[in-house]
């Protein structure tokens, strides 16, 4: 299946999120019915982390899991990446993250430095996932934790079919009606058809090395949190 223009050129991908980042909370909220900070939180909680902990904020976008960590975890240092300036421009508001513009094909840190890596639906827009999944294990320290949430593509058809069809007319509405563009939200289902189940997702993070995988599904499978466990 071909590959959105955006996923292809990374030039288009900082020019869209660029393009979205002042209503991205907002459009978050939209897409999840409101309950994406509540997954969020979930998430870290299950995280069980020390706290001192060193965490990686990956394609942070605004910022969420960053300040979700540092409100639980007060001595936790906090590292956010994305590759657009505008997104870390606003996760700059938390204040004590440090932030780094970055590719997550290409992570810019050393082996084992982070107690867990933390990706908010930013799995869907990595060109190339195994070599993504392949970084975060590497930046990762033994016993350390990858946990991601995303959309996923529903393993039954029909709903699959559906899901994608009500992505695409709530992205072309938001689009037109926040930025004049239908193809700013219309993004998603398109990223989302050449992605991959929760389930398939599982088995690549076993495939990676990672044990103890756990997934939550929401949405019937549209809506996907996994941790993982670095062996």
């Amino acid at each position: 299946m071909t590959l959105p223009a955006e996923k292809r050129d990374r030039r288009l991908m900082r020019r869209m999120f660029g393009t979205i980042a002042p209503r991205y909370n907002f459009v978050t909220q939209v897409f999840s019915y409101g309950m994406d900070r509540r997954w969020k939180q979930f998430a870290v909680q299950k995280a069980f982390l020390p706290n001192a902990a060193m965490v990686l904020d990956l394609a942070c976008g605004t910022g969420d899991f960053s300040q979700i960590v540092l409100q639980s975890l007060p001595g936790a240092r906090v590292v956010a990446v994305d590759l657009t300036e505008q997104m870390l421009d606003l996760a700059r508001r938390g204040g004590r993250t440090k932030l780094v513009c970055a590719d997550a094909m290409a992570l810019p840190f050393a082996d084992g430095v982070f107690d867990c890596v933390f990706v908010g639906y930013g799995l869907r827009n990595f060109l190339h996932l195994s070599t993504a999944l392949a970084e975060i294990y590497r930046v990762t320290r033994l016993g350390g934790m990858m946990v991601s949430l995303d959309f996923f593509l529903p393993a039954n058809a029909l709903w699959r079919k559906l899901y994608l069809g009500y992505l695409y007319a709530q992205g072309a509405f938001w689009g037109l009606l926040l930025h004049g563009r239908a193809r700013t939200y219309t993004y998603i289902p398109d990223s989302l058809r050449s992605f991959i189940s929760i389930e398939d997702f599982s088995s690549s993070l076993r495939q990676t090395g990672y044990a103890q995988v756990e997934a939550r599904s929401y949405i019937f499978g549209g809506i996907g949190l996994h941790w993982g466990v670095r062996e």
